[in-house]
C-alpha cells in the first residue's frame, strides 16, 4: 500500500497522518552516550562498581571521545527524528595531561562535549556519576553515614549542576539532569530510616546550589534493587517521588526497569501528570529485572508512548533512552533502540484516541474494544515509510548494511 491509500485508511478514522508525522518531528528524544563504550567512561580505567553491571564482549567499542563521536555520528546518521545527547559526569574528557576528581568537575570538561551538540544542532543533557569510583564506602555515596565520603557526593551533585546550566545556556536546550546512585543494602538493612534521612538531605544540599530550573531541570531517579544491594535500595520509587513532590526545583524521572516485574510505566505515566507539570522518562526494556536491553517496537513501549499522546503531553515528558548492550553491535543497538521509540510515537500519534475516549466516557466498552482492535491492523508500515523517507533515512532494514560495512572498516580494525 502506498503512502496516499495507507493515508485514506488512516482518514477514514478520523486520523491526519501528515499532521502526526509533523509532530513527531518536533519531539526530542536523548540519546545516551554510554552505550557505546559499556559505560566506562574515560575518568578511569576499571570495570563498572556500585550495582550497575554490562555484560558481553562484542568487539568494536569505543576507545576514547573521537571514537565515541564517530561511532554516534554513524548511529544518528540512521535514525529518523529530533534528537539531544545524554552524558553521564564519567564522560568527562581531560586534555594536556589534566585530571580532575568528580567533586571538582567544571563545565570546561565537557567543552567537547558541546561543541559535538553544536556540530548536531542538538541539546544535552546529563547525569552525575555515582557509581565507579574509590571513593564509594560500603556501596554507599549520598546515604553514606562517613560524613567525607557524603559531602565527596554532594560537591560532586553541585558540579553537576554548574555543568548542566552550562550546557543549557550554550546549547539553548534545557538540560534534564537526573540523580540516580546504586545506595543499598545486599542483605536486611539494620537502619532504613537513617540512610533514607541521609540521601533525603545529600539531595536537597545538591539542589541548593544556585541554577535557573527554566534551564536544568534535575531529577531523582528511583531503583527497586541492583547487583549486590538486592535487600534495599535508599533510592526507592515512594522516596524518589516524594523529593520531587517536596521540591518545586526537582520532577520524578521514571526509569521502566527500575520497577517490580508486575508494574508497568505505562500506567503510572498519566498518575504522575496529574500532579506534576513535567516529568521524565528513562526508557529501557527489562528483562526479569533491570537488565537494561534495547528498546524494542514491543507491547509496552507502545503503551508509554500511548499514555504520552493521549495526555497531549509530549512537551511534558523528557524523553531519554538508556540501555547499555556489549553483546551485539554496539551501534546497531544505540539505531535499533532510537528507531523503535521512533515507532512506538509515531504509533501512538496514530491512533484515534480521540473516538476512543467519547466511547469510553460513553460507556460504549463493546465498540471501544472492536475500535481499539480493529485500529492494530491499520498500514503503519506505510506511514513510517513515509516519514522515514522525509527524514532521509531507511524505512527497512538495509540501514544494517551500513553497520555492517563501518564495522568492517572502522570497529574491527580496534
Amino acid at each position: 500500500m502506498s503512502y496516499e491509500s495507507a493515508k485514506a485508511a488512516y482518514s477514514a478514522f478520523g486520523i491526519d497522518t501528515d499532521a502526526a508525522i509533523a509532530k513527531l518531528k518536533t519531539v526530542p528524544v536523548s540519546l545516551h552516550c554510554w552505550q557505546g563504550d559499556d559505560v566506562i567512561g574515560f575518568d578511569n580505567d576499571g570495570g563498572l562498581t556500585g550495582g550497575i553491571q554490562t555484560t558481553g564482549d562484542y568487539p568494536g567499542k569505543a576507545r576514547n571521545p573521537e571514537e565515541l563521536f564517530a561511532d554516534m555520528e554513524k548511529a544518528m546518521s540512521l535514525m529518523p527524528g529530533k534528537k539531544k545527547i545524554n552524558v553521564h559526569a564519567n564522560y568527562a574528557i581531560f586534555e594536556d595531561g589534566e585530571f580532575a576528581d568528580r567533586d571538582k568537575l567544571e563545565p570546561k570538561h565537557f567543552k567537547k562535549w558541546v561543541d559535538f551538540a553544536k556540530k548536531h544542532n542538538i541539546g544535552l543533557d546529563f547525569n552525575p556519576t555515582f557509581f565507579s569510583h574509590p571513593n564509594i564506602k560500603n556501596g554507599l555515596t549520598l546515604s553514606s553515614p562517613d560524613d567525607d565520603v557524603r559531602n565527596f557526593w554532594i560537591e560532586h551533585g553541585k558540579a553537576c549542576i554548574r555543568i548542566s546550566e552550562y550546557f543549557a545556556r550554550e546549547t539553548g536546550v534545557t538540560c534534564v539532569m537526573n540523580i540516580w546512585t546504586g545506595d543499598g543494602m545486599k542483605d536486611i538493612p539494620g537502619d532504613r530510616y537513617g540512610l533514607r534521612m541521609r540521601y533525603k538531605d545529600s539531595i536537597e544540599q545538591i539542589l541548593s546550589e544556585p541554577f535557573d530550573f527554566n534551564l536544568v531541570k534535575p531529577c531523582v531517579e528511583s531503583k527497586v534493587f541492583g547487583i549486590g544491594v538486592e535487600a534495599f535500595t535508599s533510592g526507592s520509587n515512594e522516596f524518589a517521588l516524594s523529593i520531587a513532590a517536596a521540591n518545586d526545583n526537582c520532577i520524578p524521572l521514571m526509569d521502566n526497569g527500575h520497577y517490580h516485574p508486575t508494574e508497568v510505566v505505562s500506567d503510572k505515566i498519566p498518575a504522575l501528570l496529574c500532579f506534576f507539570p513535567e516529568i521524565a522518562l528513562h526508557i529501557t526494556r527489562p528483562i526479569r529485572w533491570d537488565s537494561d536491553h534495547v528498546v524494542l517496537f514491543d507491547d509496552e513501549t507502545r503503551e508509554m508512548a500511548k499514555e504520552i499522546v493521549r495526555a497531549d503531553a509530549l512537551d511534558r515528558v523528557y524523553q531519554a533512552l538508556d540501555f547499555f548492550d556489549a553483546s551485539i553491535n554496539r551501534i546497531s543497538a544505540w539505531t535499533v533502540g532510537f528507531r523503535s521509540w521512533q515507532k512506538a510515537l509515531l504509533f501512538a500519534l496514530l491512533q484515534p484516541s480521540a473516538r476512543m475516549k467519547e466511547l469510553q466516557d460513553n460507556g460504549e466498552f463493546t465498540e471501544l474494544m472492536v475500535l481499539q482492535e480493529q485500529a492494530k491492523l491499520l498500514p503503519f508500515g506505510d506511514i513510517w515509510a513515509e516519514y522515514c523517507r522525509q527524514e532521509g533515512v531507511a524505512a527497512d532494514m538495509s540501514w544494517f548494511d551500513e553497520i555492517k560495512k563501518y564495522e568492517a572498516e572502522v570497529l574491527s580494525k580496534r
